[in-house]
């Protein structure tokens, strides 16, 4: 495949905010050029059981967003106004990390935030492959995702791993600053799932290696926003989808918030919303409650999730 013919970033519209810039030369909303962005590379051991596993994943954390979320966890690296001498930009150095981490016996690759680098993604999983590493691709991105992007991955990824984030098209206009989000995503998430249905197969190592699975986190004082998101799933999409439903929130104290975005998720709000998944007969996992206190990154560290 010729990936440069498909992706254009002479005037990229690869992701919703079609920005049409070239960025060749210049920069979008995302503040990324050509070349690849890409904070950390590390095994990972905090994802769901299917895609850790007990070795983990490599995660390739790409640098900046195309939302910008007021909350977000990973706000040190996601900020497009953010830049770190230590990120890295090159192809070669990038792919040589992932098979460091590959030749520890870990099989599976996941892309973190990619949406805005899809063309830099491609090229990497391209140099893989041409190094003879197949490893299983994931794309792990927040939703805010194009149709036609998504069909020119059909065939390069083997698990999605979206966000569904918001119903509400206002509280998406407070909390992410875009009013469309839902209107994007859910078509997003209908793309993925004609790709792969809601079976999700695994290896002998229980591990995904085609599928989708859809992650929906909890915010404080929007159970109800997150019963809608399940409902509508349920109603246009399948009740047979994966669902990984998180209850890991928590206000990064570096991050000025909303007075209701400055809690975490109370237990009945988040057993109501379980309720509701399991009425429905979704697959997948919840969280405890807890867990807001373990998902805590730091990408100033090495291995921005150690403890």
């Amino acid at each position: 495949m010729d990936e440069n013919k498909i992706f254009d970033l002479s005037c990229c519209t690869l992701c919703p905010h079609e920005c049409g810039i070239d960025r060749y030369a210049h920069t979008g909303f995302c503040n990324v050029g050509v070349n690849p962005v890409v904070s950390s590379i590390f095994p990972h051991k905090g994802e769901e059981p299917v895609i850790s596993g007990e070795k983990g994943i490599c995660n390739v954390f790409f640098a900046h967003c195309n939302l910008q979320c007021i909350y977000c966890q990973n706000h040190q690296i996601s900020r497009n106004t953010k830049h770190s001498k230590k990120w890295l930009t090159d192809n070669k150095v990038i792919v040589d990390e992932i098979k460091s981490i590959l030749n520890t016996g870990i099989g599976m690759v996941g892309f973190v935030s990619p949406s805005h680098q899809v063309a830099q993604m491609v090229d990497i999983v391209n140099s893989l492959n041409k190094s003879g590493y197949k490893p299983i691709i994931v794309y792990n991105s927040n939703g805010y995702d194009k149709v036609e992007t998504l069909q020119m991955l059909e065939g390069i990824v083997d698990v999605y791993l979206p966000d569904l984030k918001y119903y509400d098209s206002i509280l998406a206009q407070r909390f992410s600053g875009v009013s469309d989000y839902f209107q994007l995503a859910s078509k997003a998430i209908k793309e993925m799932y004609r790709q792969k249905g809601s079976t999700l197969i695994l290896n002998n190592e229980g591990l995904a290696e085609f599928g989708m699975i859809i992650r929906h986190l909890v915010l404080p004082g929007h159970a109800n926003d997150s019963i809608k998101l399940l409902n509508y799933l349920a109603e246009e999409v399948s009740t047979k989808l994966y669902i990984s439903l998180m209850s890991q929130y928590y206000p990064p104290a570096e991050l000025t918030l909303p007075n209701e975005l400055n809690q975490h998720v109370g237990i009945d709000e988040y057993k109501k919303v379980i309720e509701v998944l399991e009425n429905h007969g979704f697959r997948g996992w919840v969280q405890d409650l807890v867990s807001s206190h373990f998902y805590r990154p730091d990408f100033e560290s090495n291995n921005p999730f150690s403890e």
